[in-house]
This record gives C-alpha cells, sequence and structure tokens, in this order.
C-alpha cells in the first residue's frame, strides 16, 4: 500500500493517477460502547420526560424530550459510523464522491458516519484465459491458454482508475497471451531459439512481466502465470505429428551412427594394438563396412561364416 495522497489534476490539467492512502479510522467496540449508552441514555431521557407530566414544568419536559431526542440522534450517528473489515478484504472510504482513504485494518472499526463505503477484495484470485488461436513466430497456428495468478495492491487504483478492475485484468491477460504466443515460435525445431514447448520457465516467466505492466494502471500486483494449454491448432496437428516424429528418427540415427563410429574406431584400434592380425587398407575397408551394417541396422543381421581364407 503507497502512502501518496491522491489528486485529480496537475498544473497543466493532465489527469493524476489515484493513489491508496489510509483513511481515518478509529478502534469501533468503543465507540459501539458509548453509542449504545448514548442511546439508552436518551431513550431513559425521554420516557422520564413524558412520565413527569404532572410533577414538572411543561417547558422543563419540552427541553428534556429536546435533549433526550438529540442524544438519541447523536448515538445513532455515531453507530452509523462503525463498518466491519474482514480478513481478505479492504473498506474503501468515498465522502461526497471523492476518495477519503482505504480501511485495511481488520475488525471492527469507525470512519466517517457521513461517508459511504465500498468493498474490495484483496484476496488472491486465479484467472484462466479463454482457448485462443494464434499464429506462433513462424506462422503456424496454435491453440494457447493461460492461468494467471493476481491480487488488487492498490485499492484505489482498482476501484477509479478502470470501470471493472476484474474484466480488465481477464482481457489484458488474453491479450498478452496472444503477443507472447506470436513471439516465439512453439518448437525451436533444433535451433538454439527460445520456444513455447521447450522453454516454457522463460516463456511464462516474460508472460508474468508482460501482463504485470499492462495491468499496474488499475493497481494489480501478477504472482505468477502458467501456459495451461499448448497445442498445434487441429488443421496442422498431424501434420506437425508427423515433422516431429521423421526429426526423432533422424535425431535417433545420427546418435547411432556416431556410436557405431566410435565402436568401428575402437574396434580397429584394439586389433592393432594387440596385433591380433595384420589388416591391409581393402579389408579394414571391407570390416568397416560390415560393422557399420551390424551396428546400424533397424533389424538383426545374418551373420555369414567364411570357411575359406580371409582373402576369398
Amino acid at each position: 500500500m503507497t502512502a501518496s495522497s491522491s489528486g485529480s489534476s496537475n498544473t497543466n490539467g493532465t489527469s493524476l493517477l489515484i493513489r491508496e492512502t489510509t483513511a481515518f479510522n478509529k478502534s469501533g467496540p468503543r465507540i459501539l460502547f458509548i453509542g449504545m449508552i448514548a442511546l439508552l441514555a436518551g431513550i431513559i431521557l425521554f420516557i422520564y420526560a413524558g412520565a413527569s407530566a404532572g410533577h414538572d414544568d411543561k417547558a422543563v419536559r419540552i427541553i428534556l424530550r429536546i435533549v433526550g431526542i438529540l442524544i438519541i440522534a447523536l448515538g445513532v450517528i455515531g453507530l452509523r459510523g462503525l463498518t466491519s473489515v474482514s480478513p481478505g478484504q479492504a473498506k474503501i472510504v468515498q465522502l461526497w464522491g471523492r476518495y477519503q482513504g482505504t480501511v485495511r485494518t481488520q475488525g471492527l472499526r469507525w470512519v466517517n458516519p457521513l461517508s459511504r463505503r465500498l468493498n474490495v477484495s484483496t484476496r488472491i484470485r486465479n484467472l484462466e484465459t479463454t482457448l485462443v488461436k494464434v499464429n506462433d513466430a513462424d506462422g503456424n497456428p496454435i491453440e494457447i491458454a493461460a492461468v494467471v495468478v493476481w491480487q488488487v495492491a492498490d485499492t484505489a487504483q482498482a476501484f477509479y482508475e478502470v470501470e471493472d478492475f476484474a474484466s480488465f485484468v481477464e482481457t489484458q491477460a488474453e491479450t498478452a497471451v496472444r503477443h507472447i504466443a506470436s513471439v516465439y515460435p512453439y518448437d525451436s525445431c533444433g535451433t538454439e531459439r527460445l520456444s513455447l514447448q521447450v522453454n516454457s520457465e522463460k516463456i511464462t516467466e516474460a508472460l508474468t512481466e508482460e501482463i504485470g505492466v499492462r495491468v499496474s494502471v488499475a493497481g494489480i500486483r501478477v504472482i505468477e502465470s502458467r501456459l495451461s494449454r499448448l497445442a498445434y491448432a487441429p488443421e496442422i496437428a498431424h501434420a506437425m505429428l508427423q515433422r516431429q516424429q521423421a526429426d526423432a528418427v533422424v535425431a535417433a540415427r545420427e546418435r547411432i551412427v556416431t556410436g557405431a563410429v566410435g565402436m568401428v574406431e575402437m574396434a580397429l584400434q584394439r586389433l592393432a594394438e594387440d596385433d591380433v592380425v595384420d589388416l591391409d587398407d581393402e579389408r579394414k575397408a571391407a570390416m568397416v563396412s560390415n560393422l557399420l551394417v551390424v551396428l546400424c541396422a533397424d533389424r538383426p543381421t545374418q551373420p555369414i561364416v567364411n570357411a575359406g581364407s580371409l582373402y576369398q
């Protein structure tokens, strides 16, 4: 909660943001006790003035009744200034259309009896944006939605700066989700670019920051945001699935070939170090070819036993 005072315009006539201030308020239970005593005293005095009609002077009775009515009126006015503030709630105090401050202290409080008190919830809220279809940075249509956790930080801004702060947060959150989805690609496709699918943590940080900037004018604090739905649009989902499967097959083959080459190199090196057999270049090439076929084949190979010499 900020401590700056509110204002309507500066010397140039430009509108200023209304900031939350603390409204004048006192402890309520003591005012409640005094008000009840005043009501009781006024009623007793009024009844006494009527009961002593045959004993006292008429002017005295009128004065006693007027005093009793005034005491009752003061008691009613005093009790009217009582207001209760529940946990997770705040009271905006407004007098004749002007913002007087906000009461956040929990319990029974007493404020200006002539003022109007308005409830504003300061509880943490969840917002799930609608599922929207938007093109990512590569132009691919995707479906995306997010969950935003937010809270009212400045009650004056939330109440006075926008028409409906809850609807304002919803609209700005959806706008931010659309913008983030259009800035980043769905998949990095093997590159080092940030993508919605792979770099979800960094993407949600950027989304939280952008939503926070957009709703700050309404005094809203964004706690966090998360992508709740992310998928290719149905019209391209099958094609993109095939592309992902092809990418996975290529990546697997690359890893298999890299491992097979390493095993062949190790085999040739061990044969040379242990002096098991002396192979010329042609036989080394044949051996390398056979090993690569065995190691890289996607189905079991059938060995052929050579019953003759190495060169037959």
